[in-house]
């Protein structure tokens, strides 16, 4: 068996560690959009 089979640093599910990354990187990019909408109607 591999050494790094026998000794596991994480046990947690990949799944929620993507839907985590997921999520922040959508909100960062809403939150963006939403700046920049509110710049523009400033603007306006």
């Amino acid at each position: 068996m591999n050494e790094f089979e026998k000794n596991v640093q994480s046990t947690r599910n990949d799944a929620v560690d993507s839907a985590v990354g997921f999520i922040v990187s959508f909100g960062f990019f809403a939150t963006m959009f939403i700046i920049a909408t509110v710049i523009k109607l400033i603007g306006a």
